[in-house]
């Protein structure tokens, strides 16, 4: 008896596990077969295929989810990246433990439309990239497992088949005019989902605290996915802590209509979210119903969000100046399809920079953003992808309506959400014969009280279209001092001029361009061309590096020394503007752009603090040291092996670091103690002129913050040889770690003088067992680039075999080595 009980138990504990696990999504990464082109119909992804078959399509290929269409093509220099249809394929054993229960596929994000099918059955169908939504393949799967192909053919497998397309379509958002690549493929996660008979769709939960932060309120309500018409059931509901500790508990019966109120409580005293101390209680919920139970949670925060007008942004009634930086999906090797660690690791990164701010650029994005900025004490701007181009037509208006209602229902728990975006740039034209501000103005009308209404206690925005600026409840002119427009010096007092035209201000997208590696000894030498003092907003044919008026973005080096004296500047002036609600760069990552291909990687934006692999640039350091607490100290020129300049000419040394003093040595000689203060520009006083060396000088810092000392040091050549234009290249292998070599080419003049200013277009290539590491969008991984400081390098994977590369530079004797 006493085995049979214990049997008996065992069963049990083992179903109620399984339908624990079972209600969660079950992510679909592996198993997947991919082809980049379209087929004559559903029937050639699922008909029976066998070795040899000369009648199958022989272009399939295994790959793994999340997967983009344009993890290569978006950044190859030679080639238009792909738009157009791609198909995948995979087969499942599906098996529902739930009596009646529904069985779903839910897309975190595919793009830009896409179509599914349970073998032959078309089953649902999405427009738009960046939303989530679900197909419910319950009834087509059942009536495919009563078909004898079923058994025969696929074993007792469910095949699907998902179609995505990102053809250029101008009824469509974002234009294909966008700074930024309209990816296709199933680049977000794709999860299968077993739910019961009765089970929760949406949970609607507001948390909402007065400014003292003595108050809180939470409102509760729920949609439910009934397809089965229950009446009701029972609930039961727990709001806990970030303690763990059980803040309220309710049990209750429930007859099912929309949008149910499940709670509607006071929380005296709440712990208030913030980006010091994101603290996040917990909503769990337990639907109970005659066929089954359905769990799950929310997480929540108390937070209370202030722009206050003609003023500065507060959060829970105190100041708390916005310190932002930008997102787009975008990886080298991947473009969008990141997976959850790489986004976890790129989150981090950013708030060890010292970010408490960031907007989502320019489209809704994963949920797994959004919830590490809830864990990490992130605030959001999100915004849907209604993007240069123009307004389209009665489709193109449905579509950001429905982006935009999703984005709200599918994001509205968060905390770190602070201001819903309806679009950017909509003052630029081109998608269309007719350009008409009065209908922009009407539609952008439209969005701010759908915003309003489906959410009236978040914000709304948008970023440079000042014709709209009036309609909504913050607004980003277009600033780009020391770059597009003006010089850097110029910011403070055309953002002061920007903030007394409108209600709400917060500048989103400062920056600029840096090819990384390369520095230079003069870096703000283009700035004497310049016109100052007048507006400093970007406007037609300014990212273009050819014509027009003079401007950094064309007539600048693009150096990383540049970039961090800018950078510096910004950062130095924001902390003498009480004011300003606060800014954020653009943007923290370099990402692809089909719009730029002259760019020294080409087809690459690269404004980013970091580059496409997450390496981080010098400018990475500059913010740290602003924004950050951790003690901190970086001698600036980590990736600069080789200085200039003439034989005891003293050269400046600037240390970034937040430590409150710091002391240099030259080749181990003391140059002295200095004092950080951020208003002594550049690097807030940290800067020591050095008479270096010829040939090898190695330079250390020690800082000190209260009772921590950290540390930098760097070693560099140091080159008094003047040279003339480059005449040949030489060509190394300089590491090999495993299967894995790297090459660096080097330019000379006549007299074998490397030319540390060359900038010459360099095209790697490669013959023989390897594979060139390109089509990455980073300084070292694009076969074509523009060299920094007359060198560029580049990875093989040698494939265990013999391989030659070459390099080919216009009007230089061509060079191999062989490896």
């Amino acid at each position: 008896m006493f085995k049979k009980i214990k049997y008996l138990f065992l069963i049990s504990f083992l179903f109620i596990s399984y339908l624990s696990l079972a209600q969660q999504s079950i992510r679909l990464n592996n198993n997947w077969e991919f082809i980049k082109q379209d087929l004559g119909g559903i029937w050639e992804s699922v008909r029976p295929v066998g070795l040899g078959n000369p009648e199958s399509v022989p272009l399939w290929q295994n790959v793994t989810l999340p997967h983009s269409v344009n993890a290569e093509d978006a950044v190859d220099p030679d080639v238009n990246y792909y738009q157009g249809p791609a198909w995948y394929r995979t087969q499942l054993a599906v098996e529902n433990p739930y009596q009646k229960g529904r069985t779903i596929l839910h897309f975190e994000g595919a793009g830009q439309k896409t179509e599914v099918y349970i073998y032959t059955t078309k089953v649902g169908a999405h427009v738009g990239g960046y939303d989530e939504w679900t197909v419910d393949i319950t009834d087509a799967v059942e009536a495919f497992k009563k078909s004898d192909v079923y058994k025969k053919q696929f074993k007792g497998k469910v095949p699907i088949s998902v179609r995505t397309d990102n053809s250029r379509d101008l009824e469509m958002i974002p234009s294909n005019l966008s700074d930024f690549n309209v990816y296709g493929g199933i680049y977000r996660y794709l999860n299968l989902v077993y739910l019961p008979a009765l089970s929760i769709d949406k949970m609607f939960a507001k948390a909402e605290v007065d400014s003292l932060g003595k108050l809180g309120k939470l409102n509760v309500k729920a949609r439910f996915y009934n397809p089965n018409h229950y009446g009701g059931g029972s609930y039961r509901l727990k709001l806990i802590d970030p303690s763990g500790k059980i803040v309220n508990e309710t049990y209750k019966k429930f007859e099912i209509s929309e949008d149910l109120q499940l709670l509607n409580i006071e929380v005296k005293k709440p712990i208030l979210w913030s980006p010091d101390k994101p603290a996040l209680y917990t909503v769990q919920y337990e639907i109970i119903s005659s066929e089954s139970n359905y769990k799950g949670e929310e997480k929540i925060g108390f937070r209370n969000i202030n722009f206050v007008e003609k003023g500065p942004f507060k959060l829970n009634g105190k100041r708390l100046l916005l310190r932002g930086t930008h997102r787009h999906e975008d990886q080298a090797g991947l473009a969008a399809a990141m997976t959850e660690d790489l986004i976890r690791k790129e989150m981090v990164m950013m708030k060890e920079m010292g970010v408490n701010f960031i907007r989502l650029g320019h489209y809704q994005q994963s949920r797994i953003v959004l919830n590490l900025c809830d864990s990490l004490g992130i605030l959001v701007w999100e915004e849907i992808p209604w993007c240069r181009g123009g307004l389209g037509g009665d489709i193109y208006k449905q579509q950001a309506r429905t982006m935009l209602k999703n984005m709200i229902e599918q994001h509205y728990n968060h905390p770190s959400i602070m201001i819903w975006g309806l679009g950017n740039e909509n003052d630029w034209p081109g998608d269309f014969p007719e350009f008409d501000k009065e209908k922009i103005r009407t539609f952008m009308k439209e969005l701010n009280d759908l915003s309003h209404k489906m959410d009236a206690s978040r914000y709304t925005a948008i970023r440079r279209c000042d014709f709209c600026s009036d309609i909504v409840d913050v607004y980003s002119p277009s600033i780009w001092a020391g770059w597009y427009r003006g010089v850097y010096t110029d910011y403070k007092q055309v953002s002061e001029d920007e903030f007394k035209k409108v209600k709400r201000f917060l500048h989103v997208e400062w920056g600029g361009d840096s090819h990384a590696m390369r520095h230079s000894e003069n870096p703000d030498k283009a700035l004497s061309k310049i016109k100052t003092g007048g507006s400093a907003d970007e406007r037609a044919g300014d990212a273009s590096l050819y014509g027009g008026a003079a401007r950094i973005s064309k007539d600048g080096d693009w150096s990383e020394s540049y970039i961090t004296n800018l950078i510096d500047w910004h950062l130095k002036e924001q902390e003498t503007m009480p004011w300003l609600s606060g800014t954020a760069y653009w943007p923290f990552k370099d990402f692809s752009t089909p719009v730029r291909p002259d760019n020294p990687v080409p087809y690459m934006n690269q404004k980013g603090v970091v580059e496409r692999d997450l390496t981080k640039k010098e400018s990475y350091y500059v913010f740290q040291s602003y924004w950050t607490d951790k003690p901190m100290i970086h001698i600036y020129g980590h990736t600069w092996p080789v200085r200039w300049g003439d034989e005891g000419e003293e050269k400046m040394v600037k240390v970034y670091a937040n430590c409150t003093e710091a002391e240099m040595f030259l080749n181990g000689k003391s140059f002295g103690i200095k004092k950080r203060n951020s208003q002594d520009y550049p690097a807030a006083g940290l800067r020591w002129s050095l008479p270096f060396a010829k040939g090898e000088n190695i330079v250390k810092v020690i800082g000190k913050k209260g009772k921590e000392t950290v540390t930098d040091e760097i070693k560099f050549n140091y080159q008094t040889e003047k040279w003339e234009k480059p005449t040949k290249m030489e060509l190394k292998k300089i590491s090999q770690q495993g299967d894995e070599a790297t090459v660096e080419v080097k330019l000379y003049d006549n007299k074998g003088v490397q030319c540390l200013d060359a900038i010459n277009w360099i095209n790697f290539g490669l013959t023989g067992d390897g594979k060139l590491l390109d089509n990455l969008g980073t300084s070292s991984g694009s076969r074509k680039v523009q060299a920094y400081n007359g060198r560029a390098i580049i990875s093989i994977k040698l494939n265990k075999g013999k391989s030659v590369v070459s390099v080919k530079s216009e009007g230089l004797p061509t060079v191999f080595t062989e490896l």
